[in-house]
């Protein structure tokens, strides 16, 4: 414009468009958003320069540094292969007591053992290793075989009822049926020992029930001879704790009646044909450390 107009109230030159009366200023841009617009011109010309970047057509720029996201996240991780290297390395040699002892290799196999864990434990004892119906909460004081360090390496790596005729090292402890026609106790005598338990573990029972729930326990059923005399569980044959509210099959009666009329048993897999010695330690460190094998 030959003669720009300039607004009267701010004195800025117009664009020379108006609508309904209302004029366009020309107010420029702040001279350090210019700058930083040209910068990030110029950042983008020399990224596209140095790094992978222009699509051709069945590849793409190399770039002058010759290095990608990929190349680099393979460096890293072959670092960090080498680094825990020689914690395992390490832990090869040393026995699941040892590594316990030492601060640096419990560190790393706690952290080792916890993601071993989400890759091959969460689906049977959950996220947080609390188990489900039917499967053993790994952080209670109850353990079907113990909870010591030597107890869980021995159970990770063997197993439990897995595949018993073809792994004789595999745990295996099998609760005999009371009921049915192949049963040695009668509905009568089953509903009297539930009633038994029912009083071990601290709940509301029918005392004279009991009473003689008591005397088949302890005589014809022989049930102490797994779950000890006083209901705490025997772990050299992985008898389970009665004496207790913790429970794998559940503690109402109902659910008692059936696992003494017809027992459920769990099958826990042998870990040794499928993980390295190195891993298994790693679970174990890891499993006791969650607080439940303290005590046993």
């Amino acid at each position: 414009m030959a003669n720009p107009e300039r607004d009267e109230v701010t004195g800025t030159e117009t664009t020379g468009h108006e609508w309904d009366g209302i004029k366009e200023l020309n107010t420029p841009l702040p001279r350090w958003w210019v700058w930083t617009f040209y910068a990030t011109i110029i950042w983008g010309i020399g990224y596209m320069i140095a790094y992978p970047a222009i699509p051709l057509a069945h590849t793409n720029t190399k770039g002058v540094l010759g290095t990608t996201n990929r190349s680099e996240l393979k460096a890293e991780m072959k670092a960090a292969e080498a680094a825990k290297g020689k914690f395992l390395a390490k832990m090869k040699k040393m026995s699941v007591e040892e590594i316990a002892k030492d601060p640096e290799m419990r560190e790393f196999a706690v952290h080792a053992g916890k993601a071993a864990f989400k890759v091959n434990c969460v689906s049977c004892h959950g996220s947080g290793a609390q188990g489900a119906y039917g499967y053993p909460n790994l952080n209670d004081d109850d353990w079907l075989w113990g909870g010591t360090l030597e107890d869980i390496h021995y159970t990770i790596t063997n197993g439990v009822r897995y595949n018993p005729d073809s792994n004789e090292d595999t745990r295996t402890s099998d609760m005999p049926t009371f009921g049915g026609p192949d049963g040695t106790l009668t509905p009568e005598q089953i509903d009297a020992v539930a009633e038994y338990v029912l009083k071990l573990s601290g709940q509301k029972h029918d005392e004279a029930k009991a009473a003689e729930g008591d005397k088949i326990f302890h005589g014809d059923a022989g049930c102490n001879g797994c779950h000890g005399d006083k209901g705490e569980g025997i772990k050299d044959v992985g008898g389970p704790r009665l004496a207790d509210k913790i429970w794998l099959y559940k503690g109402d009666k109902a659910s008692i009646v059936s696992q003494i009329s017809k027992p459920k048993h769990g099958v826990m897999p042998a870990w040794k044909s499928r993980l390295d010695d190195a891993t298994i330690k790693a679970l174990t460190v890891y499993v006791h450390s969650l607080g439940g094998g303290a005590k046993s």
